[in-house]
Order: structure tokens, then sequence, then C-alpha cells
């Protein structure tokens, strides 16, 4: 999944979904597609004992809430968080959705709905921000993105949250998808195909709303009537 340009639309079976991802390549953003690479650093200050934050996400159709894997993906998990408490993703439409496959959302240029360039934006160059795990301060790279983070071997289940990404080595910026199929053709541990798409959580509760996202008539795979983040609250961060 890319982010810029996802699969297509009326993807509903496993085989030609990987056909689709052999002759276009993964997930993009950016039209591009999902991806992730290495980064093994073990978390030294939060501990797994703990529970991990949580976020809830109020849409206009309804709300739902997941677990920020936080313990297994610090360092996305953390992009993610901090990216949310600035209120980065309030106010943005969900700017591809396919029945039986994802629902993909976080570009700033999808604040307005129907914008040509929705799925190509991130946060800004150079901005940071911490590692919760560890305290350390991370720097996003010249095009807005954060290191690859491929340690956790999660796959892309129904519910789970996965990182967009271009196809090349760290390109995941804001963008992300909710999978309502199981992916696993998008793992990065799954050889099958190039597509690398870290899990970095997981809906829990109103995952029903989710579904309907994917469901909604669209043009493009664009929602017909736009879909917007009112908010997303963050709960349980560690000091």
């Amino acid at each position: 999944l890319a982010q810029g340009g996802l699969f297509c639309s009326g993807l509903h079976l496993l085989s030609t979904m990987r056909a689709f991802v052999r002759r276009a390549g993964p997930i993009a953003f950016n039209n591009s597609v999902l991806s992730t690479s290495r980064l093994a650093q073990a978390p030294r200050c939060f501990s797994s004992a703990k529970a991990n934050p949580r976020a809830k996400f109020e849409t206009s159709v309804g709300s739902f809430e997941a677990e920020l894997y936080l313990d297994k993906m610090p360092i996305t998990a953390s992009n993610f968080i901090a990216l949310a408490n600035q209120g980065y993703y309030d106010g943005i439409h969900f700017h591809r959705v396919i029945p039986g496959f994802m629902a993909q959302f976080g570009c700033p240029n999808a604040k307005d709905p129907n914008s040509r360039r929705a799925g190509t934006g991130g946060p800004e160059p150079r901005t940071k921000f911490t590692n919760l795990a560890t305290g350390e301060e991370i720097a996003r790279n010249s095009g807005g993105c954060i290191p690859d983070e491929l340690i956790a071997k999660i796959s892309n289940e129904p519910g789970t949250l996965s990182m967009a990404n271009t196809g090349q080595k760290d390109t995941g910026g804001s963008q992300f998808f909710i999978n309502v199929a199981h992916n696993d053709f998008l793992d990065w541990f799954n050889r099958s195909t190039p597509s690398k798409h870290p899990v970095f959580g997981k809906v829990d509760v109103g995952y029903d709303v989710v579904v309907k996202i994917t469901k909604v008539k669209t043009r493009n795979d664009n929602p017909a009537e736009p879909i917007v983040m009112q908010k997303i609250t963050v709960t349980g961060v560690p000091e």
C-alpha cells in the first residue's frame, strides 16, 4: 500500500490481490507502496508488563478504538502518538477505501477530500519526536519519514493498523491503513511479494465501524461522501 496510490478497487480474492501486487507493487502512499525494513532496538524504559497506550478514533461515521503496540513497535507507535497528540490527524479524510481489503488514512493533503494530492503527503521534514519506550529523540528524514521498524513479526490481520510507504527504504510517515482482511502478503516477513508493511496496533473496539467505512460508495476508491477524522485521542502514554 503506497502513500498516494493504493491497490485498485474490487480486490476481493487473495489470489487477485497477490497478482496485483506482483504487477503493480504493494500498497502505496505518494503513488508508491507501503514498506518497512530493519531496526531492532529493544525498549529500555517501557516495560512490557505495563498496558500499551490506546487510541480513540472519532470519525464522522462513528468511533473505534485501538491498542498501540508500543512494547513491540516503539518507534512506529511513538511516531503515531506524537502526531495524534499534536492534532495532526484531526480534520483529515479517509482518501482510499476498498471493501474486503483496507481503509487508508493519514495524508495531510486529504484535509481537502477532493484533493488530487491526497495520498502524497506526510510530516514536515526533519521534525522530531520521542521514542516513548527509550526516551531517545528521533528525527524524521528529509522527506518527513521515520526509520523502518522491521522487528516484530505481527501479521496484517483484520483490524490491524499498518504503515503505508513508497516501497523504498525509510518512506513511512503519517499514513497508515486498517486491514479488514488477513492481508498476510503485505507482511514484511512474507517473501512471496516485495511488500513490507509493519503493523503497529490493532482495533479492538468498534471494528464494525472500520468495515462500514470500507463499504461506502466510492469514486476511484475515494469515498463519495467524505469521511473525516474528527479527533484522535491517545491515553495510557508512559510518563
